[in-house]
């Protein structure tokens, strides 16, 4: 994989509550590995944005993006992001919070249902219970989606690494093939990326969220931005996965992947 195409548009710093590494570090073993750009995405969910002082991480995180920024220059393409969960769930706070700082990349989220927890601290349930959240999860994309002040959906089948993980459930998303589609055209309609994100690669399903079907039927449906992320929590995982994102994305008709810089797509070339 070309060094052009070395570029992993989100990663979480020690200002994400379960990120593990500073900023600073980060861009080292990024630069180190000679990546082209990286966008350090820290959390912030809108729904608890102050009871969970988000508030604060963010602007710590902006803060150390800026200083790395400088560093790395002529070195690293270091971009300013976060990671927005939930906006729907607050659309006047998630307004202000994108306008709050000056972002290269927001990237577009949901980790839990209304009044729930995350699906990560979810342990036991029904697979018909899986099958209706799926349901709700998608419905709640799609609000997102509508929404659209944001640059690329992250993990679009999130909740299947934690059905899988906790009940070993598998969800067949063919059943959702509606909602996919509604979701996916309205994604293409906005001109919003889609992202390949590739934790689910070092987690026990074993897959890439999304896999090359909905991929696939992204592009099919008249979708144009693909973003790669390897959702790293931990500096040995920045870029893992790329490789097999660009697989996907090639052999899902797309000869181009994008990053963002002051909310502009980047094209690059796959090849």
């Amino acid at each position: 994989m070309s060094n052009s195409c070395l570029i992993d548009t989100h990663v979480h710093s020690d200002n994400s509550p379960d990120g593990h590494h500073s900023c600073m570090f980060l861009c080292e073993q990024a630069a180190a590995q000679g990546m082209r750009a990286i966008a350090i995405t820290d959390h912030c969910e809108t729904d608890t944005y102050r009871t969970e002082h988000y508030d604060r991480s963010t602007m710590q995180s902006y803060l150390e993006i800026l200083k790395a920024k400088t560093s790395f220059t002529g070195k690293l393409i270091v971009l300013r992001g976060i990671e927005l969960g939930q906006p729907a769930y607050d659309l006047p706070q998630a307004e202000k919070i994108i306008q709050r700082q000056e972002y290269d990349i927001v990237i577009g989220s949901i980790h839990n249902l209304r009044g729930r927890q995350d699906f990560y601290f979810m342990k036991s349930f029904t697979e018909q219970e899986a099958y209706d959240m799926m349901e709700e999860y998608l419905n709640e994309l799609l609000i997102m989606t509508e929404w659209g002040k944001f640059d690329t959906l992250a993990h679009l089948t999130y909740p299947l690494r934690y059905f899988y993980k906790q009940n070993n459930i598998h969800v067949d998303m063919s059943r959702f093939t509606k909602k996919t589609d509604e979701l996916l055209s309205l994604l293409a309609e906005k001109e919003k990326a889609l992202e390949i994100n590739t934790a689910g690669l070092r987690q026990p399903i074993h897959a890439l969220s999304p896999e090359t079907e909905l991929v696939r039927r992204f592009h099919e449906l008249g979708g144009k931005y693909i973003t790669f992320g390897s959702d790293a929590h931990f500096a040995e995982d920045i870029a893992k996965g790329l490789a097999e994102a660009r697989e996907t994305a090639l052999a899902a008709g797309f000869d181009r992947c994008v990053f963002y810089q002051n909310r502009h797509p980047m094209e690059i070339p796959l090849n």
